[in-house]
C-alpha cells in the first residue's frame, strides 16, 4: 500500500474527531482502580444513585411483552412522544406537537442528529465556552465552522449578547444555548434568556438549545426554556433533552429533541438509516420516567445541592483555587491557574492537562481539565459521587497542594 493512500485509510472527518475527554478521564481512572489504586474520580457526568424501581419495574414488565420485540417507528413509540409532549408542557411550559418529538438513542445523538439536519459546509455555529465536549463535533462533522466564544467568572460563564452580535457574521446558522450549563453549573436568568432569544429571533438564527438538566437547579436559580420565554422562536428552536440526568438514566440511552416540522422530518429520515427505533424496552422504561412522579428526582436533587455546597466550600479553601458557586447540574468549575507552576509533591505543571495527570499520579485524585472543555486553566470536578468519596478525594486535592 502506497504511503498516498495509506494516509486515507481513514476519512478525514472522522479521523478530525476528538475523543470524549471525560470519557476518557473516567475509563483511566476505572482502570487504576481495577489495578488497585484508590482513586477517587470525579471526571463522571453521571448520577451515582440507582435508576428508581418503578422505571426498572416498567422494563422488566416490557422484556416478556412481544409487542416490544419488533422493530417500532423511528422517531419513538407514539405512547412515549405523546408523554414527552405532556411533560415538557409540564416542566417547561412549552406545548409541543407529539409528531414533532424524535426520540433518540441517549442524548449525544439528539445533538449529532439536531445539528447535521441545519449545519451545512461553511455554515458558522456559535458556541459559547466553556462548553461540553461532544458540541464541537457535529459541528465540524457536518462541514461546519464552530465559533467558540470565551466566558469566565466575570460573567458567571454566561455569554452575553453583546459577544454574540460581535461574533455574527453572513454565514452564521446557528446558536448552541446551554442552561443548566455542563461544564460550568451555570443557569441564566429569564431576563438573560429573553435578550438571547429575541436576538436569534431578530436575525434569523437556529437554537440548538440542551434542556437535560432542567431539573437539576439549586438555591435561587430557575430553570427558563428558551422556547418558553420566547414562544416566537419556535420555528428557529430545537429543544434537546433525555432522562439520563434526571433519573439516573446514563445507561438507559434515552433522549429527545423536538423543533419545526421540516427539521424533525429529516431527523427521522437520518435516524431510519442510522439507528431506526430506539430499543423498546428502553423506552418502556423512559415512558415511565416521564409520566411518573418526580419524588425519587427531588431526594437526588437535595443530595446534589449538599454535595454541591459542600464541593465549593473545599475547593474555594484551597490555596490558589478559585471557584464560582454552580447553580446548576452536578459539577464544579474552577480556576486552577493559582496552581500552575508550583511545587506539588516534587513536581509541577504548566497547564491544567498537565496538572490533571499530575494530581491523578500524586494524589489518586481524577478531573477533567478545561482544554476538554476550551477553557484553559480550569477543571470539571463532578459532585455526582458519595459524600464521603467527594470530601476525602477534596482532602487529598488540599494536602498535595498544601503539603
Amino acid at each position: 500500500m502506497s504511503p498516498r493512500s495509506e494516509s486515507r485509510r481513514i476519512a478525514s472527518r472522522i479521523a478530525a474527531i476528538t475523543p470524549s475527554a471525560t470519557l476518557a478521564v473516567d475509563a483511566k481512572a476505572k482502570a487504576l482502580v481495577a489495578a488497585g489504586r484508590p482513586v477517587i474520580g470525579f471526571g463522571a457526568g453521571e448520577p451515582d444513585f440507582a435508576t428508581p424501581a418503578h422505571i426498572v419495574a416498567a422494563a422488566e414488565a416490557a422484556c416478556v411483552d412481544p409487542v416490544n420485540h419488533r422493530y417500532s417507528p423511528t422517531p419513538g413509540l407514539p405512547a412515549l412522544r405523546e408523554a414527552i409532549a405532556a411533560k415538557t408542557l409540564r416542566d417547561s411550559g412549552v406545548e409541543v406537537d407529539p409528531a414533532r418529538i424524535v426520540v433518540t438513542n441517549g442524548g449525544k445523538q439528539a445533538v449529532y442528529e439536531a445539528t447535521l439536519a441545519v449545519v451545512d459546509d461553511g455554515d458558522e455555529v456559535l458556541l459559547p465556552a466553556p462548553y461540553w465536549t461532544t458540541y464541537p463535533e457535529p459541528i465540524a462533522l457536518g462541514g461546519g465552522v464552530p465559533v467558540v466564544l470565551p466566558t469566565d467568572e466575570s460573567t458567571g460563564f454566561r455569554v452575553t449578547v453583546e459577544q454574540l452580535e460581535a461574533a455574527r457574521t453572513s454565514r452564521t446558522k446557528a446558536l448552541v444555548f446551554v442552561s443548566p450549563s455542563n461544564p460550568t453549573g451555570a443557569v441564566y436568568p429569564r431576563d438573560e434568556v429573553e435578550a438571547i432569544g429575541r436576538w436569534a429571533l431578530e436575525h434569523g438564527i437556529f437554537v440548538l438549545t440542551d434542556e437535560i438538566y432542567e431539573h437539576l437547579v439549586y438555591s435561587d436559580a430557575r430553570f427558563h426554556s428558551i422556547l418558553a420565554v420566547v414562544p416566537e422562536l419556535a420555528d428557529l428552536c430545537i429543544v434537546l433533552n433525555g432522562v439520563a440526568k434526571t433519573y439516573a438514566m446514563t445507561g438507559w440511552r434515552v433522549g429527545w429533541l423536538f423543533g419545526p416540522a421540516d427539521v424533525t422530518a429529516a431527523v427521522t429520515n437520518l435516524q431510519s438509516h442510522l439507528t431506526s427505533n430506539v430499543a423498546n424496552v428502553a423506552q418502556r422504561a423512559a415512558l415511565a420516567a416521564v409520566a411518573g412522579p418526580l419524588d425519587a428526582v427531588a431526594e437526588m436533587r437535595s443530595a446534589f445541592d449538599r454535595r454541591r455546597r459542600t464541593m465549593h466550600a473545599m475547593l474555594s479553601a484551597i490555596d490558589g483555587v478559585q471557584c464560582v458557586e454552580p447553580e446548576g447540574a452536578f459539577y464544579a468549575f474552577p480556576n486552577l491557574t493559582g496552581l500552575l507552576g508550583r511545587d506539588l509533591g516534587g513536581a509541577s505543571a504548566s497547564t491544567t492537562l498537565e496538572l490533571a495527570d499530575l494530581v491523578l499520579e500524586r494524589a489518586d485524585v481524577a478531573f477533567v481539565p478545561g482544554e476538554a472543555f476550551g477553557a484553559p486553566g480550569y477543571g470539571r470536578f463532578s459532585y455526582a459521587l458519595g459524600d464521603a468519596d467527594l470530601e476525602e478525594g477534596l482532602a487529598r486535592l488540599q494536602r498535595l497542594v498544601e503539603g
